[in-house]
């Protein structure tokens, strides 16, 4: 397939050519605002899908509206009319083509000048009406509040808020640009408004809110819920804002004779992630918990689990090394300990399910 994208240089425009790149069957011709579209007369009669995603939605005069997308619009039509062939069209229209300020107008009148190539070669056209997006590679300071939001709070930099409780409507880019290679992949039988979905509701003071946790959660070493729904898109979005002077940190780690130990992630509700190193002969643990369950991991060197029933005395022992990777589980009622028995530091990943609590530490001493 050959696929024209206008606005190749845009937000949205990016993200969609990138994605199209990572198919084999797909020849990306962009389009950005520095060329003309009758520059396209010699590329369209091969094309066989176009993304219409140019556009002007913020520019000094508002005349420059209606020039940037209905004359615009109209230049494409003409030359897509001219190759005699319906090749289909998806044009991202916006939310605020409903509404009667000159932004919205420009919009909502280019929708018709696509409807009308429609009726006059038979071509498919799906218009998509889309709220406020998110995602990578977004320019903050323009005109997403998620965007800006994502670059002042990364860099420490202040945020202003007018009305907190102001609430957005939002879609990421991910599903805006998964649903618009759907709509291709079904050329022959689009319908006219596909929508965006899964959309997302936040308020204004809240979105600010999780955006700043995101931060302070290197400090903190708590993560948020990151793995699903709107926290994971807002959560990457803010990742992508970063600048390269920021992709490391550093956490505390504490050392004594015995080796090191630093945590490293905690969760709300999931525990904690660590790790700690041994000496060779140096042996840590000695406790046991009631509640409190974890799972160690040797990534370097040689280890015995030793293990007691506070009740029973009765006794077992795990060895391991980071050769052979085994997960080894400390169980309520069971004093545990671990000994380096090799002749080289002892380097262990510990997960506990739940992050430590110094009032309620559920951490005994017992011999092991």
């Amino acid at each position: 397939m050959k696929v024209l994208v206008t606005g190749a240089g845009g937000f949205i425009g990016k993200n969609l050519v990138a994605a199209l790149r990572e198919r084999t069957d797909i020849e990306v011709v962009p389009f950005t605002r520095d060329m003309s579209v009758s520059g396209l007369s010699d590329q369209a009669p091969g094309l066989d899908f176009v993304f219409h995603l140019a556009g002007v939605n913020r520019p000094p005069d508002e005349t420059e509206f209606w020039r940037g997308n209905v004359d615009l619009t109209r230049e494409l039509c003409e030359v897509l009319q001219g190759t005699g062939n319906a090749i289909p069209v998806l044009y991202t229209s916006s939310s605020q083509a409903a509404l009667a300020n000159p932004y919205g107008k420009s919009k909502c009148a280019a929708e018709e000048v696509l409807r009308g190539y429609s009726a006059s070669c038979g071509a498919s056209v799906s218009i998509m009406r889309l709220p406020n997006v998110f995602g990578k590679w977004c320019r903050p300071n323009y005109n997403s509040a998620v965007a800006t939001f994502c670059h002042n709070i990364a860099r420490d930099l202040p945020i202003s808020i007018v009305d907190p409780t102001r609430e957005l409507t939002l879609v990421y880019i991910d599903d805006v640009v998964r649903t618009f290679i759907e709509t291709m992949d079904r050329k022959g039988d689009c319908q006219e408004t596909p929508d965006v979905t899964p959309r997302y509701t936040i308020s204004v003071g809240d979105l600010a809110d999780l955006i700043r946790g995101f931060r302070e959660s290197r400090s903190t070493l708590v993560t948020d819920r990151v793995g699903a729904g709107l926290t994971r898109a807002l959560y990457a979005t803010y990742m992508s804002s970063l600048p390269p002077d920021r992709f490391a940190y550093e956490i505390p780690a504490y050392t004594d004779p015995r080796g090191a130990f630093a945590e490293v992630l905690k969760t709300p509700d999931c525990g904690q992630f660590s790790f700690f190193t041994a000496k060779p002969g140096v042996t840590r643990g000695g406790h046991y918990h009631h509640t409190k369950t974890e799972k160690f991991l040797v990534l370097k060197g040689e280890a015995r689990f030793g293990f007691r029933h506070i009740l029973s005395n009765e006794v077992h022992e795990v060895n391991t090394s980071g050769e052979h990777p085994v997960i080894v589980e400390t169980v309520p009622g069971w004093a545990h300990d671990i000994t380096n028995v090799g002749t080289e530091d002892l380097v262990v990943m510990l997960w506990a399910n739940e992050s430590f609590d110094r009032a309620r530490p559920d951490t005994i001493s017992h011999k092991v």
